[in-house]
């Protein structure tokens, strides 16, 4: 198992849209930002790149690049779901916090985690995210910005909770792990 924390802040600016978790939520601000700065998915990018010792969205998606100008954080996501599986990682679930004094967040909190765990291709009960105020202190409490802090949990291909049969044999160059294979008829 491995596990990957993100964090991601963007100051709060008049005449951009505000997308959180790839939602368009009406609010007289928007994030300033090279992409559309949803910070809820550049944590979890973050969080999940660093799971998998991949480095960060930074890394893999320079502000400097004008390819990533304007462009939404769920196809940099689904981007970053690729490179998990290239690498044979698969999601067990991962945990967001967006902090904003405004606006509410909770009517879109679901239609979120719908975006992420279909860009992942994971089911939705594996992403939770939720939404909390510092009771106007710092810059979130003051809206200057909005921030958001993901966690996530990763697992090789062959360790994952997936269903598993232990097939007792060892693959070449491996000690003895669980492979995950089809269960031989009347095993289970």
């Amino acid at each position: 198992m491995r596990i990957g924390t993100g964090y991601d802040v963007h100051r709060l600016k008049e005449s951009r849209k505000l997308i959180l978790g790839g939602v368009e939520i009406p609010h007289s601000m928007g994030l300033e930002g090279h992409s559309d700065a949803d910070v809820a998915v550049h944590a979890v990018m973050d969080a999940l790149l660093g799971a998998a010792a991949l480095g960060d969205i930074g890394k893999h998606f320079p502000d400097t690049d004008d390819t990533y100008k304007g462009i939404s954080s769920l196809k940099l996501l689904a981007h970053v779901g690729e490179l998990l599986r290239q690498e044979g990682y698969v999601v067990e679930n991962i945990d967001v916090t967006i902090i904003a004094q405004k606006p509410k967040l909770r009517p879109f909190i679901e239609e979120m985690e719908q975006n992420v765990a279909h860009t992942l291709r994971i089911a939705q009960n594996q992403i939770n995210i939720k939404a909390t105020t510092e009771e106007r202190l710092g810059f979130t409490g003051r809206e200057e910005g909005i921030s958001a802090q993901a966690v996530c949990m990763l697992a090789g291909l062959y360790e994952s909770s997936l269903p598993m049969y232990d097939s007792g044999r060892a693959c070449d160059g491996c000690g003895g792990c669980r492979r995950q294979t089809e269960v031989p008829d009347g095993k289970e």
